[in-house]
Order: C-alpha cells, then structure tokens, then sequence
C-alpha cells in the first residue's frame, strides 16, 4: 500500500522523461548534418540519464524544489527531438545557419541541466527534509531543534540559488534575505553551511538587476555580523569588484548596501589600494554628492576606513574629495556629516597645505555649525578630533580661537563622555599656543583640565 501511494506522487514527467532521453538518443544516430555537436549531445543526455538516476534513488518522488526544473528538462528534451529529426535530413528546412544554432543553444540548456541535478543530487536537501520534519507550533521547539529547522532551510535556499529560472532564484533570495534579518544566529548557520562562495557566484554570471540587488543586500548583511567578516575576506579581489561594479551601475538600493558590504572589507591596507586603483573612490564621491541620504553616509563611511591608507590618499586628491566631503558635512544626516568629518580628519592629518586649503573652503564654519547643532556631547568625538588636528597649525589655530573653540573645548573636557575628554584635552594643547597663559586661567581651564586628567 505504501509503496503504491508513493507511485502515484510521482510527477509523470519524471517518467517520462528517461523513455523521451531513450528515444533520443535513437533518433541521433541517425542524424546526417552536424554530427560532431550531436556526438556531445548525446553524450550529456547520458549524463543526464546517469543523474535522473542517482535522483530517483535519493529523493524517492518529486518535491517542490524539483518539479519546475524536471518540467523544464523534459521541454528541451522534446525540443532536442524535433531538432534532431529535422537533422535527419542534409538540408534542414530552415536553413544549415539557424539549425546550427539551433543546436548550440539545446547543447547549453543541456549544460545548465546537468549542472542543475548535479546541485540538487549532491544538496542532501531531501533526507535532511525527511530527517527534520517541521513542528505544529514555533514554540515547542527547543533551541537546537530550531537551528537544525535553519540549517535545513539554509541548505534548501542555497540549493534553489543555484538551479531553476531566474524568477525562482529572485523567490529563493527574498526567503534568504528574511532569514538572515530574523536573527544573526541565522547568518551564522549559512555562512557556516557555505553561502558567501553561492552569493558570489551569482554575483559572477549574467544575472538579472534583480537578483544582483538582493544578493547585495544578503551580503551586507553577513558583513555586518562581526564574526561572519572573514569568509567575505576570504573571497578577496573576487567579491570587490563586484561590489565596485555595482556601485558604477547598479540600482540606488544596490549602491547602498554595496557602500554597507564595503565599509566591512575597506579596513585592511590591500583592499583599500585594490579600490583606490579600481576606481572605487570615485564612485564613492559620487554618491556622496548624488547618492540618497543614506547611502551617502554609507559612502562616506568607506571614504573615512580607506582615508586611513597613504597609499590612496591621491586618488582622493585626484578627485578633489576635500570639497565633496565638506559639502556633505553641511547638508548630509548627523551619520553622514560624521562619516565625512571623519574622512577628512584622516586626510589632513600631518599636511599643513591641505589644512590650509580646508579653512580657506570654509572648513572652520563648518565645525563650528556641526559643533553648535550636536543634540549631546557623544556626537561631538570626531568634531572635537577635526578641531584638535587643526588647532595643530599656527595659522589655524589662531582663527579657531577667534572663533571661540576655547571656550567650546573648555566646555566638553568634564563631559561624561571619554573619548570627546580625551580628545578635547588633546585640542587643549595646541590652541594654548595661541593665546595667552592668563586667558586659560581666566576661563577656569586649568581646574578642568586637571579634573579631566586625574579622572
């Protein structure tokens, strides 16, 4: 009785389709025009046979992962039979040009099926299935319980990223991306089960737009999951060019979460020289003059990790980044303004020139605005460290303290925040060459001062 039930579920094309490969390969023998490309059909319907096998004996009956490529197998099956029996003839009636091409493009659908089975025979996604039956209710699961459920899932999307249509693969990403938001625990579980070498990969072939933006965005998210960053490194120079690549064409969404992946991978010195060279800069700058609010504090963000490295400090000079990042830092969102600040802190630190030019371009102005507009003083770290670096230069520090930075400074050095003391006390220093001992005293820096010190 079992056995009969399980007969019936069984897809009739699946059957079909072994007797339709038989018939197949009869009629090629006896074909008469192109027989070296029908010798290399035939032998990847035998290689297909050989995996519909290995198939049958692994999964038992169809299941939803299965069906829509079987029914697509058994369309170019049939397809292959009607070519080959116009190849019967030496004068095919449509002509040797267009049956040969005919015949190169059912000779690659071929390809992708093999490759398809090959997936899906070696996924294991059907006794895992069988294994881990789901539970009635999410809330008797017990916690091992539901990261095997996970793991199963992980392993059932990853398979459908890389077998079926396109729209199947787009269906299986938006499933993929909902699992990754649930919990980082999730994107533990598919980084650990190998996703990151799929994710790529589809990154890597003729891809829609679609599927391009959503694989981004899975990628931005593992980056943002501080023990899941190596695997992105470990792609290398691979998944940066991507990345790059999207953010010289890709969608506004897709931009943005490329900037999200990047800020991750943009902390070592061989992948910040590998985007200065690429041109990732300027696209960067671009953005940040262009780009939505968030995706130009996003790229500011990279701009700010890579500003570190002199090995690319003249791309940016090359692209006259100083004035595109302070142009952000008057007009973008509090994150943006203090990514910019940020990037421009790393790239005037020890040039005097390039100091100069920043107040001549109204640097000063501008953070001051930032300074007098910060809701609370943990806002204030990077502002206190642009002050503190242009305080370093005589001719500089004389106009901060013109435009009363002393006064802002002495402010913040008991603040309950540490770092904006640190820096303020470290700003203290340099703008004391600039006016006269009393003054300090007048303003009670000296018991600020020292309170910062002892605490």
């Amino acid at each position: 009785m079992k056995e009969t039930v399980a007969e019936e579920s069984v897809d009739p094309t699946v059957k079909n389709i072994p007797l339709l490969i038989i018939s197949l390969l009869d009629s090629i023998s006896r074909v008469q025009i192109f027989k070296g490309k029908w010798s290399l059909i035939r032998n990847k319907l035998k290689a297909l046979e050989a995996h519909l096998l290995e198939f049958s004996s692994a999964a038992g009956d169809v299941t939803s992962l299965s069906v829509d490529l079987f029914h697509s197998l058994f369309a170019t099956c049939s397809a292959t039979a009607s070519l080959a029996d116009l190849c019967h003839s030496p004068t095919p009636p449509g002509g040797k040009l267009k049956t040969q091409n005919d015949v190169d493009s059912i000779s690659a659908k071929l390809d992708n099926h093999i490759n398809d089975l090959e997936v899906l025979n070696k996924s294991g996604v059907f006794s895992e299935s069988a294994a881990v039956p789901f539970p009635a209710t999410v809330s008797n699961v017990s916690s091992s319980s539901k990261q095997e459920l996970v793991r199963v899932e992980s392993r059932n999307l990853m398979t459908r990223l890389q077998i079926g249509s396109a729209e199947s693969k787009i269906s299986a990403l938006d499933s993929l991306l909902g699992l990754l938001q649930e919990d980082d625990k999730n994107v533990l579980i598919a980084v650990a089960d190998g996703i990151v070498p799929i994710l790529v990969r589809l990154l890597d072939s003729s891809s829609s737009s679609e599927i391009k933006e959503r694989t981004v965005a899975a990628v931005a998210k593992i980056s943002s999951v501080d023990s899941s960053k190596h695997v992105l490194f470990a792609e290398g120079l691979v998944l940066l060019n991507h990345l790059l690549r999207v953010l010289e064409s890709g969608g506004i969404f897709a931009k943005e979460k490329s900037c999200i992946a990047l800020q991750a991978l943009s902390h070592s010195k061989e992948n910040a020289r590998a985007i200065g060279s690429r041109g990732g800069i300027t696209s960067l700058l671009e953005i940040c003059q262009a780009g939505t609010p968030n995706s130009q504090a996003m790229a500011a963000g990279v701009l700010r990790n890579l500003a570190v490295f002199p090995e690319v400090k003249e791309h940016f000079m090359e692209e006259d980044a100083v004035v595109t990042l302070l142009e952000l830092s008057n007009s973008g969102t509090a994150l943006a303004q203090e990514n910019s600040i940020g990037c421009l802190c790393n790239l005037i630190s020890g040039d005097d020139d390039l100091k100069l030019f920043l107040a001549r371009e109204g640097g000063v102005e501008c953070v001051k605005n930032i300074w007098d507009s910060a809701p609370t003083p943990r806002n204030l770290e990077v502002v206190v460290q642009m002050v503190s670096i242009l305080a370093s230069c005589p001719l500089i520090s004389e106009v901060l303290v013109a435009n009363d930075f002393l006064n802002h400074v002495i402010g913040v050095l008991n603040c309950g925040v540490l770092e904006v003391r640190i820096a303020a006390a470290n700003t203290v220093f340099d703008l004391a060459y600039s006016i006269k001992i009393q003054r300090i005293g007048k303003n009670g820096m000296h018991f600020a001062f020292v309170k910062n010190v002892r605490w």
